[in-house]
């Protein structure tokens, strides 16, 4: 009876076997979660970025934009609330208004009842290009996690939610 010919070990395999070698006391077990997570996102970068730059934005000014679209109609944000919904600073927000706003896809008004504060809405045509894009972007993601199988999906997503919440705690 023939055996099932071995898999070779991926990258972080291959580094991890090496720590074996050189340091066998420490346990690397934590690069076979940890490495793969960090390869996979570069990866999945790549593979995401493409549908972003064919609308002529970036992954970030997407997310601007997605934020903006999820808020619902009159669909605006204040930039504050946009920086916590994309998890990033106010000042790489301001950047990328100033670009969502050259490119004609938002505006910053003046709340009428406070002349301080500023909102931020989507136009017409960039809720147009959000909405073509939010499309293409899903079918890449379902291209993309159709590399598993259903099971494993959910599994996945489950194992994932879970860490977040752990680490978010």
């Amino acid at each position: 009876m023939a055996s099932e010919p071995r898999e070779e070990p991926d990258h972080v395999g291959r580094i991890m076997a090496q720590w074996a070698v050189e340091r066998p006391e420490v346990d690397v077990s934590p690069q076979g979660v940890i490495g793969r997570l960090h390869r996979l996102a570069v990866r999945l970068d790549e593979e995401l970025r493409p549908v972003f730059a064919a609308a002529g934005l970036s992954d970030g000014d997407f997310d601007v934009l997605a934020a903006l679209r999820r808020a619902g109609a009159p669909y605006e944000l204040t930039p504050g609330q946009i920086a916590r919904t994309t998890m990033v600073t106010s000042g790489a927000v301001t950047k990328r208004l100033d670009r969502l706003q050259g490119a004609g896809l938002v505006l910053r008004q003046t709340r009428e009842d406070d002349g301080r504060g500023r909102r931020v809405r989507l136009t017409d045509r960039g809720r147009e290009l959000v909405d073509e894009t939010f499309e293409r972007h899903m079918a890449n993601e379902r291209r993309l996690v159709g590399l598993l199988d259903e099971p494993d999906r959910r599994e996945l997503a489950r194992l994932l939610e879970a860490w977040g919440r752990a680490l978010d705690a």
